[in-house]
This record gives C-alpha cells, sequence and structure tokens, in this order.
C-alpha cells in the first residue's frame, strides 16, 4: 500500500524559511513523479511544483524563484525548500505522487502558516 507522510510544516514570519519533506512507501520511488500541492483556506487546492522521473523540475509561478523542489531516491523522499515565504502562501500543503502506472496518491497535509 503506498503512503505518504509530509512533515516540515509550521508558524513561520513572513521572510522567513521552512523545509517540507514528503516520505513515501509501498512504491517504486524512482520511477514516479512527485509534485506538492497547497490549498489555501478557503480557496482550491492548486499546483505548486513538480519533479518528474527523469528528474526535471516545474513551478507554478507563485514558487518560481522562491521555492525549490528535489528529491532524494534513496530515501524515498521529495523536499520543498520554502523561502522569502508570504503571508499568501499560508496552506495545507500536500504531496502527490504518480507512479509508473500513472496512478496518483495524495499524503495527508501538512499546515503551513506565514504570519505578517
Amino acid at each position: 500500500q503506498v503512503q505518504l507522510v509530509e512533515s516540515g510544516g509550521g508558524l513561520v514570519q513572513a521572510g522567513g524559511s521552512l523545509r517540507l519533506s514528503c516520505a513515501a512507501s509501498g512504491v517504486t520511488f524512482s520511477t514516479s513523479a512527485i509534485g506538492w500541492y497547497r490549498q489555501p483556506p478557503g480557496k482550491q487546492r492548486e499546483w505548486v511544483a513538480t519533479s518528474s522521473r527523469g528528474g526535471n523540475t516545474n513551478y507554478a509561478d507563485a514558487a518560481k524563484g522562491r521555492f525549490t523542489i528535489s528529491r532524494d531516491n534513496a530515501k524515498n523522499t521529495v523536499y520543498l525548500q520554502m523561502n522569502s515565504l508570504k503571508p499568501e502562501d499560508t496552506a495545507v500543503y500536500y504531496c502527490r505522487l504518480e507512479d509508473w502506472l500513472r496512478r496518483a496518491y495524495w499524503g495527508q497535509g501538512t499546515q503551513v502558516t506565514v504570519s505578517s
């Protein structure tokens, strides 16, 4: 059974940094695409960044220049380094994994709150 467990969320002041982690189990991580999404309060879930099976990365405009997605295939873990955080980055952050059969799995989410 595939499990994704996010961690690293919390409360931070504007301008600060956080590093989110998502540890995967029950799946061949190295052949999976994995990304981060977020859901701000009262809004729909939105895409933040993706690391493809080949290691290419893509970012939403809101994340470009401030967030960095990286993966450690040996640890079955993906990270999201978030710098220069803004109050509008406040959201529940989810990781999403797509395996080689293109089946999608979601983590339970981790709360990020940025105070002004």
